[in-house]
Order: C-alpha cells, then sequence, then structure tokens
C-alpha cells in the first residue's frame, strides 16, 4: 500500500505521471478487484480553469478537493458516470487526479459482471468504465486511501521513460488555454504480466 505522505507531494502533474504504472485497488462486498492505472489527469486546483475548485469554488460537491492529500474524490458526470479521482497535496489545496483507465489484474471475472460486457481491451479505458469496474460509487467519496476498501499498491511494473505518452486532457474545452496544458499521461504497454 502507498504511504499516506506519497499523496503529499505538492506537485499534481508530477504524482498524476508516477501513478501510471501503480496498482489501483478495491475491496467491496467482500470482493478483491484490483488494475495497473494506464491513463491519468491532473487538476492543478485554484489556478487550473479545467479544475472543480478553480477560482477556489468551495460546495458540498467540491469540498473532498480540500482535504489532506491521500482521500478520494467521487463525482457523478453527466447523471450517470462516477468518476474516481485521488486528491492530493495538503489540506486546503485542491489539487486531484482523475483515473481515467486501469489495466485489470485482479478479480477480473467480477469486473466483466459489473461492467456488464464481454472482456476487451477497452474494458477500463474510460474513467467511468473504472469506477463501475472496481465497484466505486459516490458513497466512496472522501474515502482514506490508506484503509481497507480503496488503497493503492506498487507493484514494480517496470515502464520505460518512452512508454509513458504526455498530451492535453480530454473534454475541458471549457477550460479555454488550460485545455492545452500537458496534463494527462497514458501509457500503450499492456506487456505487464
Amino acid at each position: 500500500m502507498l504511504k499516506a505522505s506519497y499523496y503529499l507531494n505538492t506537485d499534481v502533474v508530477f504524482l498524476a505521471k508516477d501513478l501510471i504504472g501503480k496498482t489501483l485497488c478495491t475491496r467491496i462486498n467482500n470482493i478483491l478487484t484490483c488494475g495497473i492505472i494506464t491513463e491519468t489527469e491532473a487538476y492543478a486546483g485554484v489556478n487550473d480553469k479545467a479544475s472543480h475548485a478553480y477560482n477556489g469554488k468551495r460546495t458540498n460537491r467540491t469540498e473532498p478537493m480540500y482535504s489532506k492529500g491521500g482521500v478520494s474524490y467521487v463525482y457523478l458526470c453527466y447523471g450517470i458516470h462516477r468518476l474516481f479521482n485521488i486528491v492530493t497535496n495538503t489540506k486546503g489545496i485542491p489539487h486531484a487526479i482523475l483515473i481515467r483507465a486501469i489495466y485489470p489484474t485482479t478479480g477480473i471475472e467480477e469486473i466483466i459482471e459489473r461492467r456488464g460486457v464481454k472482456f476487451s481491451k477497452n474494458l477500463c479505458v474510460g474513467p467511468g468504465k473504472v469506477s463501475q469496474a472496481l465497484g466505486i460509487d459516490l458513497l466512496h467519496n472522501s474515502l482514506s486511501l490508506t484503509g481497507k476498501e480503496i488503497w493503492l499498491q506498487d507493484d514494480h511494473v517496470q515502464l520505460k521513460p518512452g512508454d509513458i505518452q504526455v498530451g492535453p486532457r480530454i473534454g475541458v474545452d471549457y477550460a479555454g488555454e488550460d485545455a492545452k496544458l500537458p496534463y494527462r499521461f497514458w501509457t500503450i504497454n499492456y506487456n505487464f504480466g
């Protein structure tokens, strides 16, 4: 399990890249499911026009982002998708990292059942699919990531520097120039075995 101190790093962009290759796990209804993180997006708080906390916005929905790093931020998107984010930095600085895709490694039968589709390379590609596959729902908002329900671990997946791609985030055109920031990271290296 990653230590609580990991999430206190003040560089959300560094962490978004560093999370590629880490393993996201859930134990929901006593069923373990895990996947290697293959795509992330960084959201840099009050100065980032793409962030829910831009300009210091505070609502019931965004309040978890202002927590001390190491908790989940789960919100509803388009009224249907539950999106899982990792809150980082110190208390009061609303940085978060959206987990956009995973490569399933544990509990694959359960993941397929939750997703309601056959196994494919796109089974857990897309942030709504990630949450559905791992059983993450709104009731998992503000949960400690060093607990027994949701956690991250380093399984020492070996990625070469060229395996990680960098580009702009997806679906944040409203953020103007900030939409073009290189805050999305992904790998197409699926040779994790």
